[in-house]
């Protein structure tokens, strides 16, 4: 019930921002100050700092991640993808059964 409220809540709240004009100059206002946020040079040299580290490990130790990855998709890859297939096959039995029951 309190995903329905907070999507309720989310939902009144964006039409508001974009349905009225007050709304749309709050956007514009919250827009500015994102744009204004990032190129500030404090943020950019944050994002300077991780880009570097984030090249760098994968660099260093992108092979040895991506043998982990093929390792664990070996062994565990189809039982994920049969219990992927299994609720794709529910979900799809569900709908043509609500189909047929409002024909």
């Amino acid at each position: 019930m309190q995903g329905k409220a907070a999507a309720f809540i989310v939902g009144a709240g964006l039409g508001f921002a974009l349905a009225t004009r007050a709304g749309r100059e709050q956007l514009d206002k919250v827009k500015v100050l994102a744009q204004d946020a990032w190129a500030d040079p404090r943020v950019q040299s944050q994002v300077t700092d991780i880009s570097t580290k984030v090249t760098y490990f994968a660099k260093t130790e992108g092979s040895a991640l991506k043998d982990r990855v093929t390792d664990f998709a070996k062994t565990e890859g189809i039982p994920i993808k049969d219990r992927f297939t299994d609720t794709v096959r529910s979900v799809v039995g569900s709908v043509k059964g609500a189909v047929s029951d409002a024909a």
